[in-house]
């Protein structure tokens, strides 16, 4: 059996919608079927002691199977569901109500040997109705109903339940429609929510690319000019800064995309969080997916980076962050084209009780198992290089 989540009043369950066209195809097996149990009673009839009233029970289905086929086309209207359950509701009743109104109209000799007044073909729209709404259980319960009456009506307990297929088939039927109906309804329910996670991450994108033509924009600036003129402005650069760097990681976690196992994340947005107008990263089209803690630090050591860069590269310095995924290995690079260091210099400071950047830097990818090597230019003013090596697992 399954559950449906709540729709806005006014609209059509979009679990409705998906089982559409398993009902337009039952109404055309209950078309057929009427046919058939018609030609029956007309092969029938003759040997039947009450001829008219079986023609009044045959009336009756053919009404009742013009009602039920208007009714079950109405699939596009709120009121769809209900409508569907009363239909499966009155097949039950006019099936187990035909069926027990059989030796109404024939003797004993003649409905213990043959079929039922309906037809056991007929019979199978009233299962295959209950598995459609309310999936394989329900089905299966209606059929092990409508076979139960057709075989106490026939009273062929010892002979029907062991030797006739009616039981079995009205089974099969039922679990087969019913499972049928219940994927129909989980494709239904996908499609929906991949329809809604693809306009959010439009929408998202959108908002993402206004804040970026705006307020990032303006922040970069403050912190630039605040950096340039000095003094009191430091303490305002710097804010700005940090109030940048902390949009860019919002806009930039919201337009991940969801999915995966929820103790990973995906490592490009954490460093396109990074990303301004002197600041390039480039990651890879496909996510990489990393355990969170990982991942953080793998970011942390960036951020480390980049302010290294923001310090001593220079005010006209620009950064370009590259993430490499080889498959057994991560490949991270953060170059810049400033002022560059010295050679032996980092030893130097390290040396000296500075330890910064061993600790923000090169301590976080050593932790992860990973190596980080600082590659500087063969002279002074070509730019330094960050690469790190972080192995997967």
């Amino acid at each position: 059996m399954t559950t449906t989540r709540p729709h806005r009043t006014g609209e059509p369950d979009p679990a409705d919608a998906a089982t559409a066209p398993l009902w337009r195809a039952v109404q055309a097996f209950r078309l057929v079927t009427l046919l058939y149990a018609v030609g029956q009673q007309i092969a029938s009839v003759r040997y039947y002691e009450n001829q008219r009233l079986s023609w009044v029970l045959i009336a009756l289905m053919v009404l009742w199977s013009g009602v039920s086929a208007l009714l079950l086309a109405r699939w596009h209207t709120p009121e769809t569901a209900r409508i569907r359950t009363l239909v499966v509701a009155g097949d039950h009743v006019v099936v187990l109500g035909l069926i027990t109104a059989t030796p109404l109209v024939a003797d004993y000799d003649w409905y213990h040997g043959h079929q039922p007044l309906p037809t056991t073909m007929w019979s199978a729209n009233a299962v295959i109705s209950a598995a459609i709404l309310r999936g394989p259980v329900a089905g299966i319960a209606s059929g092990l109903a409508v076979a139960a009456t057709i075989i106490t009506m026939r009273q062929q307990w010892g002979q029907d339940v062991w030797a006739d297929a009616t039981a079995p088939v009205l089974v099969s039927v039922g679990l087969a429609l019913g499972l049928a109906a219940n994927t129909a309804r989980r494709a239904q329910e996908q499609l929906q929510r991949a329809v809604r996670l693809t306009a959010a991450a439009e929408e998202r994108e959108r908002l993402a690319r206004q804040v970026h033509d705006g307020v990032l924009q303006i922040l970069s600036y403050i912190k630039r000019r605040g950096t340039a003129i000095g003094g009191p402005a430091t303490e305002l650069a710097q804010r700005a800064g940090e109030q940048e760097i902390a949009l860019r990681r919002l806009i930039s976690e919201q337009g991940a995309a969801p999915g995966g196992d929820a103790a990973t994340v995906d490592l490009r947005p954490l460093l396109t969080a990074y990303a301004a107008p002197d600041v390039v990263v480039s990651t890879p089209g496909d996510p990489v997916r990393l355990g969170r803690w990982t991942a953080e630090e793998i970011a942390a050591a960036v951020a480390a980076a980049l302010t290294n860069v923001e310090l001593h590269a220079g005010p006209a310095a620009r950064a370009f962050v590259l993430l490499e995924d080889t498959g057994p290995e991560l490949i991270v690079s953060v170059r810049d084209d400033g002022v560059g260091i010295a050679p032996g210099r980092l030893s130097e400071a390290e040396n000296e009780g500075r330890m910064g950047v061993s600790r923000s830097i090169t301590g976080r990818i050593a932790a992860l198992g990973g190596t980080a090597e600082l590659l500087t230019a063969a002279t002074v003013g070509e730019g330094t290089e960050w690469e790190f090596r972080i192995p997967r697992g």
